[in-house]
């Protein structure tokens, strides 16, 4: 029986991370001695690897600026993590149910992230999702969102054709990368984008709230 994939997104998709993101990303840009952006700024390179959210977010600053960021963000986020600094990343209203139903159809579940490999673990093992997901690509082993290497990888190791699978996620990014790697793009209106920005990138249908997902999935 062909294999029906379904790949999330993390932050904006699975669970509210934005405290977190916006405060590191405030700290990091301290420890340069730099403004911060605006939150709303932040929210909106979210999915992105590091690099190229920096490059978003402060384009007038060089290539070698853009990498220390990168670097400071990810030491604030490894210091508050030990620290036991980080807010609470709560999972969306409905979200186990809808995994639970598309799990039932006969989806299998995976997670294409900007997060590294600690950071996704450290999500799904506070939720209890680690089992929940037969293949889990990061921003630590791929290009940025929307190259489309995190869903190639994603389907060569569930064993899934494009035809077959399904991108979810809440920003624009997410929905360029599903066209690019010629899988169904499913948006999100529960994130960091707004509804007119996933149409625009590609989005073939929008899930309003996560029950929604499902019948989305089924279209």
């Amino acid at each position: 029986m062909p294999i029906k994939l379904a790949v999330f997104d993390c932050d904006g998709t699975l669970v509210d991370s934005q405290a977190n993101i916006c405060r590191a990303m405030e700290q990091a840009f301290a420890t340069l001695g730099l403004a911060a952006p605006p939150r709303a700024a932040t929210r909106a390179i979210v999915g992105l690897s590091l690099v190229e959210a920096m490059a978003l977010l402060a384009p007038d600053l060089d290539a070698a600026t853009h990498l220390a960021l990168s670097d400071a963000y990810k030491a604030t986020f490894r210091r508050m993590r030990e620290a036991g600094e980080l807010d609470a990343e709560p999972l969306y209203d409905g979200l186990v149910e809808a995994l639970d139903a598309l799990a039932t159809d006969g989806w299998s579940l995976g997670v294409a992230t900007g997060k590294s490999d600690r950071g996704l673990a450290h999500v799904l093992a506070v939720h209890g999702f680690t089992e929940r997901f037969v293949t889990l690509q990061t921003a630590d082993r791929h290009p940025s969102k929307p190259h489309p290497a995190m869903l190639h990888a994603a389907m060569a190791e569930a064993g899934a054709l494009p035809h077959m699978t399904a991108m979810i996620g809440d920003t624009s990014f997410d929905m360029a990368m599903a066209k690019a790697a010629g899988v169904h793009a499913i948006g999100v209106s529960w994130g960091y984008h707004r509804e007119a920005a996933l149409w625009q990138a590609g989005a073939a249908r929008i899930a309003h709230r996560c029950a929604d997902l499902p019948a989305c999935l089924a279209a």
